[in-house]
């Protein structure tokens, strides 16, 4: 045993136990092992393995100098487990005349060295090497600074690493080891535990050192530390039992003992701390009684621990013993509590944050390169038929767990259990696809959120009307003004007349009043079949939606007053299946367990015998799981029976017949709720989609009629213009000399009345701004700065548009002409052709994008009730730009099925 010191929480000194290496006699492997395999393979085959064999040498003969430092060590002893699990596999070592029983491996006991232990095996050989190895970990852990950050997190990793190579001696090579003779205590299964409780008890400490010195909270401090105390309490209790208790040194005892005292006591004190903060004084005291108790008792029973511990008892007690006194005077003066008894306190919380490290990894060959070679095939193939065998057991076996399992789900689904017993407890729950429906429809808004999207229809049908009602009355006001100047001026007013130029565009504003008037038809059928059927999507709304439900309940009347013995009766019944169901699960994880562990090619390399015999012998493990199964099916068999006449009991007591027809009819009006609800809501989309592609029609046409507008008042402009110069006496003559003419006095400078091509296309084809549902009328009130003193009875000027029109019907907004070479300038604005669609050409018009040409306004809005509503025929709602009103979305995105677009 070594012993090393680190400063504690309590400004005292702890000592920590690092374990000494087993000793071994020398041993030479080579030549058995060369013997072997020349006898058995070739001599070739000797020849080129002889560097493995030379290998295995030298690692056994540095284990027996055993004069290296311990990282050199732990590095030896890692390659040498790995060069033996190799070896156990391929060279079968035991006293056998026709193996190798020239090895035979002595190691000394580690504690008592008096003793030991030989055999002819190579179990023993692993279990003295993974117990050196452990001790070599636990000594490297002790002697690192446990004063710094970095090395408390060395100690730790080092302890843990140890615990885990002790665990695994324990669960995997100690009782082969005790099985191939006499073997030492020190590798024994009891001795192996103790190893790893001690190992994570200092690993744990490190831990609370670590807490201490960062400054953690009492209640965290608290709880580590007592983690670390029962850790010792464990390693002290298999110390107490044999083999242990007269195999360790008294010092071993004591100082486990103490340390299992001292940490508790630990606990103690900081759990005292943190009630202290909450002034939870009687608890306090209790806890601190209990602590200066359990370190009254340990010094007196322990005797010859080191000074340094005792000191940190002494310390650890005085500690103790202040704060008692503090806390009872407190308690005496103001809170007057009474102390509880320590055997009525609630055990003290523990954390524990270490665990043994996983040593599967590090003891892994598979990945080693020596002794490929020596794989006898008859072993290979032998194992190929095990492997085999095995494999059929357990597909039957699995077979059969599972058609069990199905029996009684079937078998339960049939009964309608345990849904009516949840139903008798108010548990009633809707099938899985109705519940997904209703909570789509439910996050969707619900039949509560269908009067917001009636009054969206009813905005957006508002919105229409009065883009419409302003368009109109651009036209008309346009009208009004050609009218008047027409009757002023007579004959000299030789531009076309509005009603030849807007006839298009009225009709098409006709056709969109006609829409809009169907499509309010329609509105109001939706309204009224959602009120028409509110009382029956009214369901839809409850929340919960089992609270719509019928549950079951217990009958009024009752003749013998057994129903409570009947539902219990039946419900301890499922109980029982539902245990023989997870006790079949265990019996299917037990099968793969036991097939990964079921490893027989040593057996197979080291059997002299039949290997039929060796497979009915290995097979046999798995007779028992097979018979557990075979109960277990039979018991299921029998309880199914037994919940069949008891729920045929508890049908006729509750009525059970009529309570299913009362859910089923229910479900059957939730299923209609939805179906309408859905009907209802596509109908709605269906309209918002309309009036959204109808409102930007509508806006495109209004824009068209304000350049519209604006064209013929540059025009009437220009006519003004002439016509003053007219009856002023200029002649046209003169202005088509390309003279400059000269406004009258008074009159302000006006620009030239032709424009060159570049000229008309920046006035005419203006930028325009994006459509809005209130679109403002354009202000047609720039009348030109004409002088009103030559002709005061005449309105603002305007000027005369050209005689020669582009158009049938309609006049060019500009007197300029253009030669034959010219490219024509596409006017301002194209009438529409005469044709049904509600848009003009798409050429042309670059300001505004044009929706697309499927959409027949012009076609009756609603072809009937059942049919698609609002004639959009192959919308998409991807197929037109998002206007300024946005119609939410019906449903969320890929919540449900409900609302698809086609």
């Amino acid at each position: 045993m070594a012993t090393s010191t680190s400063t504690s929480s309590a400004a005292t000194t702890n000592l920590m136990l690092a374990i000494y290496e087993k000793k071994t006699n020398s041993l030479d492997l080579y030549r058995p092992l060369r013997n072997y395999i020349t006898f058995h393979y070739s001599e070739r085959e000797a020849q080129n393995l002889d560097d493995d064999l030379e290998t295995v040498k030298q690692l056994r003969s540095d284990i027996e100098k055993s004069t290296d430092s311990p990282p050199a060590k732990r590095d030896t002893l890692l390659k040498y487990f790995k060069c033996l699990c190799l070896m156990e596999t391929r060279f079968p070592i035991s006293p056998d005349k026709d193996h190798i029983n020239s090895l035979q491996f002595t190691w000394f006991d580690a504690f008592k060295t008096k003793y030991k232990s030989s055999q002819i095996n190579l179990h023993l050989e692993k279990a003295a090497v993974l117990f050196n190895l452990g001790a070599v970990y636990s000594q490297i852990g002790l002697s690192v600074d446990r004063s710094t950050v970095e090395g408390r997190k060395q100690a730790v990793h080092n302890f843990v690493t140890a615990a885990g190579v002790f665990a695994y001696l324990r669960d995997n090579v100690a009782v082969k080891a005790a099985a191939g003779g006499s073997a030492t205590v020190d590798v024994s299964v009891e001795c192996a535990g103790m190893l790893e409780r001690l190992m994570l008890a200092q690993a744990q400490e490190c831990v609370f050192e670590t807490s201490i010195a960062k400054g953690s909270t009492p209640g965290a401090c608290s709880k580590i530390s007592r983690q670390v105390g029962i850790y010792y309490e464990e390693a002290l209790a298999a110390l107490s039992v044999p083999p242990l208790n007269y195999h360790f040194d008294k010092t071993w005892i004591a100082h486990v003992q103490l340390k299992a005292s001292l940490f508790f006591a630990e606990a103690c004190y900081r759990y005292s701390l943190e009630l202290h903060e909450k002034e939870e004084i009687a608890e306090e005291i209790a806890r601190l009684k209990s602590g200066i108790s359990a370190l009254s008792d340990v010094k007196r029973s322990t005797k010859g621990a080191p000074a340094q511990l005792l000191d940190a008892v002494s310390k650890l007690e005085a500690s103790l013993n202040r704060n008692l006194e503090r806390a009872m005077k407190e308690n005496d003066r103001v809170y007057l509590q009474r102390v509880p008894q320590a055997s009525s306190l609630a055990p003290l919380p523990a954390f524990s944050l270490v665990k043994p490290a996983p040593l599967d990894e590090i003891v892994d060959a598979s990945k080693e390169k020596m002794f490929l070679s020596l794989v006898p095939d008859s072993s290979t193939k032998a194992l190929s038929k095990y492997t085999e065998m095995v494999d059929d057991v357990i597909r039957t076996q699995a077979e059969k767990l599972q058609q069990g399992s199905e029996l009684a789900r079937v078998r339960l689904k049939e009964m309608d259990l345990p849904e009516s017993l949840l139903a008798l407890e108010g548990n009633v729950s809707l099938p899985e696809n109705l519940r997904e429906d209703v909570e789509a429809v439910q996050i969707s808004g619900g039949p509560a959120g269908l009067d917001g999207e009636l009054q969206q229809l009813r905005d957006l049908r508002r919105v229409n009307h009065e883009l419409l009602v302003q368009t109109e009355e651009l036209l008309q006001k346009e009208a009004q003004e050609d009218s008047q100047f027409r009757s002023q001026f007579g004959t000299r007013w030789t531009r076309p007349q509005s009603s030849t130029l807007t006839k298009n565009l009225l009709d098409r504003l006709n056709r969109f009043a006609a829409n809009l008037k169907q499509a309010g038809e329609s509105d109001a059928r939706i309204e009224r079949s959602v009120k028409d059927h509110s009382a029956l999507m009214s369901i839809l709304d409850r929340q919960p939606i089992e609270a719509a439900l019928p549950t079951l309940a217990k009958p009024i009347m009752s003749l013998d007053a057994n129903e409570d013995a009947v539902v219990g009766a039946l419900k301890q019944s499922l109980r029982q299946l539902e245990t023989l169901g997870a006790e079949r699960a265990g019996l299917e994880d037990m099968l793969k367990e036991m097939k990964r562990k079921d490893d027989i090619l040593p057996k197979l390399m080291t059997s002299t015998g039949s290997y039929e015999d060796l497979f009915k012998k290995e097979i046999a493990k798995y007779d028992h799981i097979c018979e557990e199964i075979s109960r277990n099916i039979q018991a299921q068999g029998q309880l199914l029976m037994q919940i069949q006449a008891q729920n045929d009991q508890f049908s006729a007591i509750f009525n059970l017949e009529d309570f299913k027809a009362s859910r089923e009819k229910c479900f059957k009006q939730i299923e209609a709720a939805i179906a309408k609800y859905r009907e209802i809501k596509d109908n709605i989309n269906e309209g918002l989609k309309f009036y959204v592609t109808l409102q930007d029609a509508i806006t495109n046409v209004k824009q068209q009629c304000s350049d519209f507008v604006m064209t013929r008042n540059i025009q009437c402009r220009e006519m003004i213009e002439d016509v003053q110069r007219q009856i002023s006496g200029l002649s046209f003559q003169d202005r088509n000399s390309g003279n400059q003419s000269y406004p009258s006095v008074g009159q302000a400078h006006q620009p030239p009345r032709t424009m060159s091509p570049q000229q008309t296309e920046n006035v005419a084809p203006r930028a325009q701004p994006p459509p809005s549902y209130y679109h403002p009328s354009p202000q047609q009130t720039d009348a030109g700065n004409v002088s009103q003193a030559s002709r005061p009875q005449a309105p603002s000027p305007y000027y005369q548009p050209s005689q020669s029109s582009s158009m049938p019907g309609y006049a060019p907004p500009y007197g300029s002409t253009q030669g034959p070479s010219q490219q024509p300038h596409p006017p301002p604005y194209h009438a529409p052709p005469s044709s049904g669609s509600p848009y003009p050409p798409q050429q042309g018009q670059q300001p505004h994008q044009q929706p697309p040409t499927s959409y027949e306004y012009g076609q009756p809005a609603y072809p009937g009730w059942r049919g698609p509503y609002y004639n959009a025929h192959g919308q998409q709602p991807s197929s037109y730009p998002r206007p300024p009103y946005t119609a939410p979305s019906p449903y969320p995105p890929h919540q449900s099925g409900y609302y698809r677009p086609q």
